[in-house]
């Protein structure tokens, strides 16, 4: 993953957490019903998630109570506008974003001394079957700080009056509570601790609850897409629902995605693109073998790229080349099928969001096309990164250099 630190493509904007700030930290991950951390010094992410914490508890969504109830951290105003590296949801973000347009100016004054527990409640305290998902309506985003701090500034307010009656200014023992008070958690009486709950509205989204659920239910009729095979058998089986029901590999599925104008492609738009030139060059990379250039070179280099097309076998040349082979023969007769010449996996990662659908649909279906078939690096990063740097620490070092090289260029 160095090549991709060096480049910052790999969680460059987390923010770094020591000292006191480790300690409210640990707060809310007691409150929150969690073990506290042991490390020294770590990092978060826009919604409190630490890389680090994550490695040390050998468990990647440690703010979950289950799949059913994540929660955030927040610490710092430094965490508004930062990326949230693993959110469980697509929608994620938003609620992050959302929280901080409504109660930026409270947050910048509560985390000063303090740190805050969110709790995303969308009413459901466990699920049970896959397609409990379905329940996902909107989400009431909870605030909790720590230390009991709105107890202790009722605490601090009523020591206040008693000292302001009769001749209470001369109580050594009052005028000691109230230093205390003050010492341990400041003076907190003209503070605004105030963060009322939170309704969070959601549409279509990804959770990677059973397994990865993409649940699509702002068009002709709800759609659900499992990325796990066990999981979409057992959904397969629940009738109280009336869904569309597919596993992300079923052929079937991109047949509705387009009946359903969720998705499109045109073959000869696409071939004119940066993305289709992506697209190729790596489909081109999982057939080279043995070879006496830098993979970078050959995929650059349009020389190189066609000594080693030629040096493909013939079926690997075949399918790099799918698309303007039928295209070529689409140029003298209309008989010629998308299916009989151009590989199937190579033409579902050619189709797009249907022009159609809004910026937030068009993410979710992305993200969906990326899953189904993986082969633009550009695309993969935005869009799966945690898939991605699994795969990249396998890859050939200097496809590495070219994948770091073509992410960069296109940020």
């Amino acid at each position: 993953m160095d090549k991709l630190k060096q480049s910052n493509l790999y969680r460059s904007e987390l923010i770094p957490v020591s000292g006191k700030l480790i300690e409210r930290y640990n707060k809310c991950l007691v409150k929150l019903g969690f073990s506290e951390t042991k490390l020294n010094t770590f990092h978060i992410d826009g919604m409190g998630w630490s890389p680090e914490v994550a490695k040390e508890k050998e468990e990647l969504y440690y703010l979950n109570n289950g799949e059913a109830n994540p929660h955030g951290i927040i610490i710092s105003p430094l965490q508004k506008g930062k990326p949230v590296y693993l959110p469980f949801h697509t929608f994620d973000r938003d609620m992050m974003k959302f929280v901080f347009k409504i109660h930026d100016q409270k947050i910048k004054d509560i985390t000063r001394d303090c740190a805050i527990c969110l709790d995303f409640d969308q009413g459901i305290d466990a699920f049970y079957e896959p397609l409990d998902v379905l329940k996902y309506d909107k989400v009431t985003i909870n605030f909790h700080l720590i230390d009991n701090l709105k107890n202790v500034q009722k605490e601090q307010l009523k020591l206040v009056e008693t000292f302001k009656r009769g001749n209470n200014f001369i109580d050594e023992t009052l005028h000691q509570q109230i230093l205390e008070s003050a010492k341990s958690y400041g003076d907190l009486r003209t503070r605004n601790l105030d963060l009322h709950e939170l309704q969070f509205a959601t549409d279509s989204f990804y959770t990677r609850a059973f397994g990865g659920v993409y649940v699509l239910r702002d068009f002709i009729k709800p759609i659900v897409v499992f990325e796990d095979e066990t999981w979409h058998k057992e959904a397969i089986k629940d009738t109280n629902y009336d869904v569309l029901i597919y596993h992300i590999e079923q052929p079937e599925l991109m047949n509705k995605l387009r009946d359903h104008v969720i998705i499109e492609y045109d073959l000869e738009k696409v071939m004119t693109t940066k993305r289709y030139e992506r697209i190729k060059k790596f489909e081109m990379a999982q057939h080279l073998k043995n070879v006496k250039h830098p993979v970078k070179d050959i995929l650059n280099d349009p020389i190189l790229f066609k000594s080693y097309l030629n040096k493909l076998d013939i079926n690997a040349r075949k399918k790099v080349m799918s698309v303007e082979r039928y295209l070529e023969k689409l140029e003298t007769s209309n008989q010629y099928k998308i299916a009989d010449i151009v590989d199937e996996k190579l033409f579902e990662a050619l189709h797009k969001p249907h022009s159609s659908l809004d910026a937030k649909h068009q993410d979710l279906i992305w993200k969906l096309l990326v899953n189904i078939s993986p082969k633009d690096i550009l695309f993969w990063y935005w869009y799966d990164k945690e898939a991605f740097y699994t795969n990249f620490k396998n890859w050939d070092d200097s496809f590495k250099d070219w994948v770091v090289e073509t992410i960069s260029n296109n940020i």
